[in-house]
Order: structure tokens, then sequence, then C-alpha cells
């Protein structure tokens, strides 16, 4: 029974040699297969076997630890979808008319602009087309209070003639064939390096080099004009207006000016009223407009497009039609069914997104939600009149910065062909609403419905076209149903996910739990005591062996 008692583990135990100790951890712990180690200690063969089994278990244990962590670290993510249904506010919708203003402080260049077009088209093509193709029934805007400015079309600007239209001949070697593209040419400062700004198509260069000087003219406007006091009332471009078989209310739409699609409005901009809240999806409860789209003031090489231009974006967002617009044909009923999604990015280290990009690295240039394309507008803004100006700045033109253009379009070049980081400077909003669209089209108004049409629009709007169905456009924009899908990542492996991996794993492989890791621990605490223990023995004989055989010196 004393024997007993003095194998039994102490508070404090101190065992005699790293044997006894190991043979004490074998015996005792909860971890398979360290007992055959004690077990077998009489046959070589055996301990070997079982030493080199519990290696090998401990190899693989720590290697697919190691792959856990690698992936875990790569901080992977999956994809959720989920369904909800709900009533949900209205998205935000941006129309215009395709006709940008012909102001009086820049007509006269915008007239020389077309008859210097007139010239090109004729020597691409032998084509001679009339001035009044292109100012006929020009409607000029006269800005108010700028009269100490003077007439700009006397200015010192003046249309620069070193951009003009050429034809370049290219062999191609496969075919044989030459094929011909259209250009204009575009030097730096110096005019040691200059490059062709060239198109396959001679149409889209015609059009791409008359926005060219289009710009630049404009931007001889002062960069604060107050629109609203020129623009035209919304019933002049709006017949009708309904909403959930509402009409709709003057506080329901902002207007603002484009440079190339005209007059624009947008309706459920803020997204605030209740009145703009979908209760149920279907034709009848969505936004119903009558529109026009006449051509009369129409400038045909700054956009060949003829009807009414509109976009569906979410609210406090600027319309980037250019982009993301669609257009709808004259004489026309379309309705366009919505359907919504919303993207829920991780962000972090799982991907780099902004919540409200107040941590971008650039300056928005738009007073707007941020957004992808604000971003990459605003970091490509050049000073073109297309975008709005970093504040104490003003716009560009060939006049003042001959080379402007080329460094414009060498900017845009190489955003385009992803040379630039723009794309890491300007990442994607943690949230967003994505819109799917599906269009079906009808001709509008009918041969037998057209005559009461006119009149109803006669009386109430003063509408007095007489064209068969080619000045008007009806459009309806509707949810198809209130479900949206909503696509959520989420971590592949989380911390609690990276645990409850390693725990099985750690079970396969020893067949044990958390507390064995305990006790790995304190078998590594007892080996590093034993070891300051024989240390510090071995120093203490040492030092008594020393005072031993000191010499005694006789008195």
């Amino acid at each position: 029974a004393r024997d007993e008692e003095e194998q039994k583990e102490g508070l404090i135990e101190f065992y005699d040699s790293f044997k006894d100790m190991f043979e004490f951890f074998c015996k005792n712990t909860t971890i398979h297969g360290t007992i055959r180690l004690v077990c077998s200690d009489s046959n070589r063969m055996k301990t070997a076997f079982w030493t080199l089994l519990l290696l090998a278990s401990f190899g693989m244990l720590y290697w697919q630890f190691a792959l856990m962590f690698s992936q875990y670290w790569a901080y992977p993510v999956v994809l959720t979808m989920s369904m909800h249904s709900e009533p949900k506010m209205f998205p935000a919708i941006t129309i215009c008319n395709l006709d940008p203003y012909r102001f009086e402080l820049v007509s006269e260049h915008l007239v020389q602009l077309d008859h210097m077009a007139e010239e090109s088209i004729a020597f691409l093509y032998g084509i001679n087309t009339s001035a009044s193709l292109f100012h006929m029934n020009e409607k000029n805007i006269h800005v108010k209070d700028l009269s100490s400015m003077g007439n700009l079309s006397r200015s010192s600007f003046k249309l620069s003639q070193n951009f003009s239209l050429l034809r370049m001949s290219d062999h191609n070697n496969r075919s044989g064939k030459k094929h011909s593209s259209v250009g204009f040419r575009l030097c730096n400062a110096t005019g040691g390096s200059c490059f062709y700004k060239t198109y396959s198509s001679g149409m889209d260069a015609i059009l791409e080099w008359y926005r060219f000087h289009y710009m630049n003219i404009m931007s001889q406007l002062p960069v604060i004009i107050n629109i609203s006091d020129h623009e035209e009332q919304i019933e002049d471009m709006v017949y009708s207006c309904q909403y959930d078989g509402e009409p709709c209310r003057p506080s329901d739409y902002v207007h603002f000016h484009h440079p190339v699609f005209g007059s624009c409005y947008t309706f459920n901009s803020k997204g605030t009223d209740p009145f703009w809240t979908a209760t149920k999806p279907g034709i009848p409860y969505g936004l119903s407009l009558i529109l026009r789209a006449e051509q009369r003031d129409h400038i045909p090489l700054l956009s060949t497009v003829a009807g009414v231009k509109v976009m569906i974006h979410n609210h406090n967002q600027t319309p980037f039609l250019e982009h993301e617009g669609f257009d709808i044909r004259p004489g026309i009923a379309t309705t366009i069914g919505i359907q919504q999604d919303e993207v829920n990015r991780l962000g972090g280290n799982y991907g780099k997104c902004t919540t409200n990009g107040n941590d971008v690295n650039v300056k928005l240039l738009y007073n707007n939600s941020y957004t992808l394309q604000a971003c990459l507008h605003s970091k490509k803004s050049c000073g073109y009149y297309y975008y709005p100006l970093p504040p104490g700045a003003e716009y560009c033109d060939y006049n003042k910065q001959p080379a402007w253009g080329h460094c414009f379009y060498q900017l845009y070049n190489r955003l385009r062909n992803h040379h630039l980081n723009c794309f890491d400077q300007c990442p994607k909003p943690c949230r967003e609403s994505l819109y799917k669209v599906s269009a079906g089209t009808a001709k509008w108004p009918s041969a037998k419905s057209q005559d009461w049409i006119r009149q109803a629009l006669r009386h109430q709007n003063g509408y007095n076209s007489t064209s068969n169905r080619k000045d008007i456009a009806k459009v309806t924009i509707f949810y198809q149903q209130l479900n949206y899908e909503s696509v959520n990542e989420s971590p592949l492996l989380s911390e609690n996910l990276l645990l409850s991996s390693m725990g099985s794993q750690w079970s396969l492989w020893f067949g044990s739990s958390v507390l064995s890791v305990v006790e790995m621990f304190e078998l590594l605490i007892d080996t590093l005591v034993l070891s300051l223990l024989f240390c510090y023995q071995r120093f203490r004989s040492k030092k008594t062996l020393k005072v031993a055989h000191t010499p005694t010196i006789p008195s």
C-alpha cells in the first residue's frame, strides 16, 4: 500500500528521469496510440513501428493544418442567394430628349462647325449636304446677365483646322485586301508625339470628330449657367405622366441639362417620398409617360438616334446615360419590366469595396452617392466639358491648350486597355442595387386611334404636329414582381469553421480532444522544469565537489 501511495501523482511532481516522465505520460494520456510505446517496450520492432506511426500522424495533422490556414488567409468567399418579397421604393427614372441647346453665346461657332462637317463629308464621300440640314429651325438659348462677357463668337476663340478628317488605307496581309479607316491626328505640345484617332467606320469617326470640336466650343460657356431660366417646361416634353394611376406632381422630378443628350428630367431622384412606394407589381401600377420625340432642334452629327433616352438607376445616383441608358423609338409604345437584385459585399480582407466612398483616394466631382462610374469619370475628367470641373479649374480647349486632346485620348485609351490602376483606386460599392430590364414594343398610336389621341393632346398640351406617329412615344416602366433576389458574400472559412475543421482533423489522426492538447502542453512544461532541475542539481554537485577538494592550510 505504501508503494501505491508513492506511485500516486502529487500536486507538484518531480520525476527521477525523463524516461519515468514519458512512461507516466504515455500510460495516462488520452491520445490514442501512445500507450503502445510503453506496452511494447520489450519489442523494439513494435516500438519503432508505433513511433513511426505516431510521427507520421503528427506530420499529416500539421500538413492539414497548414492547408487550412493557407486557405483561411486567402479569405475566400461564398455567395448565398435569398429571395425577399416586400413593398419597396420605385427606382429613379431619367429621361432625355436628345436635343442639346444651341446657346446664343456660341451659336456662330456651331454654324461654322456645321459647315466644316459638310465639307468633311463631301471630301470623304462626295456627298453635298445642305447646311440647312444641320441647323434648320435651330433654337438658340440666350443666357441672361452675361452682357459684360461680350459675344464669344467675336472673341479670340477660333475653330482649329489642325484636326481634319483623313482617310487612311491599311493593307491586310491575310486577305490581300485594302481596308480604309477614317480619323484625325492629335499631337502633343511640341508636335514630336502624334497619333491618329481612327475608326473602321467613317460614321463613328465623323461623330467623334464633331463631338471633339463641339466640346471645345461649349467650353467657352461660363461654368455656372442657370439652365432653369431658359428651360422649356416639362409639359413641352412630357405630355402625360402617371404613377400607380395618379398624376405626377411638380415635386416628383428634377431637371438638368446634358451637353449631348439635351434636356433631362429625373423622376423620384431622392427615393424618400412615400408616393413612390411600390405595393403591387404589374403595368397598371407603374410609371406611364407620353413623351415628345421631335427632332426640330436635333443636332444630327452629335447623335444619330431619334427618340428619347431613358435610364433606370438608384436614388441619389448620377445617371451616366452614355453607359447604361437605352433609347425609346418614336411612334412606339414601350413597356419595360424591371427586376431588382441586391448585392452585398464583405469588403475588408475579403475584397475591396467601399461603403460610402469616404475611404477612396479620388475626389468625386459629382454631388451624389458613390458609384464606380462616378469615381472613374472623376479620375479622367481632364477639364473635358462632358464632365464636371474640379474646384478652381476651367474647361480645356485647343486654343488655350493645343495638346489637351492628345492628353485626353491617350488617357482614355490607356484606361480602356486597363493600363491604368483606376479600377484599383475606384472600388465597387459594398452594397448596391442592380436592375434587370426586359422590354416589349408595339406601334402607338394605332391607325384607328391616332386621330382622337392627337386631338386630346392638342387640347391639353398644345400639340400641333401632323406627322404620322413620328414625334410622340409612350413608355411604361413597372415592377414585374416585388420579389427581389439578394446576393450576399459570406466567408468560406470563418473562425468557427476553422476551429471545427482543426478539431475534426485532430480527432481523425489521434482520436482525442482539446484536453489532449492541454496534456501535450503539460508534457512540454514538465520537460522544461525537469531540465532546469537537472541543470541546477549538476551545478550544485560541481560546486560541492569543488569545495570538498579545496586543500586545508595548517595553522
